[in-house]
C-alpha cells in the first residue's frame, strides 16, 4: 500500500510539473531562434532566446525605449521580426550620419559599439499614436523602421529577456 502512495505521489507530481511547464512556455516565456544578423552583436544569427509574452500582453510593463521586442512585420504579418525600440508614441525621431535624435536631443546608445554603426541619414519623422520606431543593432544590415516605417503596438508580441543557447550566451537580455 506504501509504494502506490509513493508512486501516486511521484507520479502527481511530475504531471503537476509538466503541466507547469507547459503553461509558462505557452503563456508566459515562449522560446525564439534570432535569424540574421540585424541584431549583432547583442543577438546573433542562430541564437536561441526566451521571449516574455506576457508582460506587454497584460499591462505589467509598458514598452520603453531600448526594449528589445518581437513583433509580427508590418508588410508580412506571417513573418516575426526581433529589433531595438527607439521612440516612442509621439516623440520625433531623426538621424543625422548615423547619430540618433529624439525629439532633437541625441539618443545615447551604449549597446551599439562603433562597429555597427552606419552614416546613413534621416529626414525627422513622428511616431503615431500607438506605434514604436524600431532599429537593429547592426545598422548597416538591419531593415528596419527606417523602411518600412513604425511599428503598431497591435502587433508587437513579446520582450526578449533570457538567452539559453550557445551556452557562452546564457544569461539575461538588457
Amino acid at each position: 500500500m506504501e509504494d502506490r502512495q509513493t508512486v501516486f505521489r511521484l507520479l502527481r507530481d511530475v504531471v503537476g510539473a509538466v503541466l507547469l511547464a507547459v503553461f509558462v512556455i505557452v503563456f508566459v516565456y515562449r522560446p525564439v531562434k534570432v535569424e540574421g544578423t540585424s541584431m549583432m552583436p547583442n543577438l546573433d544569427d542562430e541564437e536561441r532566446i526566451f521571449i516574455n509574452q506576457f508582460t506587454y500582453r497584460f499591462g505589467i510593463s509598458d514598452i520603453k525605449r531600448g526594449d528589445t521586442i518581437v513583433f509580427w512585420y508590418p508588410n508580412d504579418p506571417s513573418k516575426s521580426y526581433i529589433k531595438r525600440v527607439i521612440a516612442l508614441p509621439g516623440e520625433r525621431v531623426s538621424i543625422d550620419d548615423g547619430e540618433v535624435y529624439i525629439n532633437r536631443r541625441p539618443l545615447p546608445e551604449p549597446y551599439l559599439p562603433d562597429d555597427y554603426r552606419d552614416h546613413s541619414s534621416m529626414e525627422p519623422s513622428y511616431v503615431p499614436p500607438n506605434s514604436y520606431f524600431v532599429l537593429g543593432d547592426h545598422r548597416a544590415s538591419s531593415n528596419d523602421s527606417r523602411v518600412w516605417g513604425s511599428v503598431p503596438r497591435n502587433l508587437i508580441f513579446g520582450k526578449a529577456v533570457f538567452a539559453y543557447w550557445p551556452v557562452d550566451k546564457l544569461g539575461s537580455l538588457r
